[in-house]
């Protein structure tokens, strides 16, 4: 059985000389792994860049939990990101929270909807954009389901109450002027991913924090 699908890439793992396994979202399987084979050129690895969105067909033979991946080609270039060292840095944060937060086999309703949505607006907007991580984070509690208030934030984020209650508040564009220096940035991060390990009881140490850090000093 053959499905067509949009997949957005979260991580890649190398598997045999020529294959991938590709760790996606998606509408109608969830947080799901693919084997795509033949990928043995470089223009080819470019498709799996972190949170690409991708088109291909699935296909379910029956003999194995491992579906595989055909026919893959790129639904939006992200030329707005992969030309900007910066959003690519902000990409592969998002991508790695997505992989570590989501467990695999488990579908959240809505998820891949907001994921794209997210994509593509980093993707188009050319200033102002430090802060878009710390909002991706709020958004993603939200979308998880947990929903909180700022004062549930409270015991997580203890002296930045104030700068997270204005993320929870204030519109995207007005977020994205909330004026912080790298250190604070990631301070506020990794007390929302506190918040967010606290809820889905298991351990999430992204490492991509530490570079969007130093870009962002």
């Amino acid at each position: 059985m053959t499905t067509n699908t949009e997949l957005i890439v979260l991580h890649t793992t190398k598997f045999g000389e020529n294959s991938l396994v590709v760790h996606t979202l998606s509408k109608e399987y969830g947080r799901r792994s693919f084997l795509v084979r033949g990928v043995g050129k470089k223009s080819m690895m470019t498709l799996f860049l972190p949170l690409n969105v991708l088109e291909a067909d699935i296909v379910d033979t029956g003999r194995s939990s491992l579906y595989t991946a055909r026919n893959i080609t790129a639904k939006h270039p992200l030329l707005g990101v992969r030309n900007n060292i910066f959003k690519n840095s902000i990409t592969m944060f998002m991508s790695e929270v997505l992989y570590r937060v989501v467990k695999e086999g488990t579908s959240e309703q809505g998820l891949f909807e907001w994921c794209e949505k997210d994509i593509l607006l980093l993707d188009a907007i050319s200033t102002d954009f430090s802060n878009f991580h710390i909002r991706f984070l709020l958004e993603l509690t939200v979308t998880l389901g947990f929903s909180p208030e700022a004062k549930d934030l409270l015991p997580f984020v203890g002296d930045h109450y104030q700068i997270v209650e204005k993320f929870m508040t204030l519109s995207f564009a007005e977020s994205m002027l909330i004026p912080l220096n790298g250190q604070v940035r990631n301070e506020i991060a990794e007390e929302i991913l506190r918040y967010i390990e606290f809820h889905t009881e298991s351990a999430v140490n992204v490492n991509s924090l530490r570079v969007l850090h130093e870009l962002f000093a």
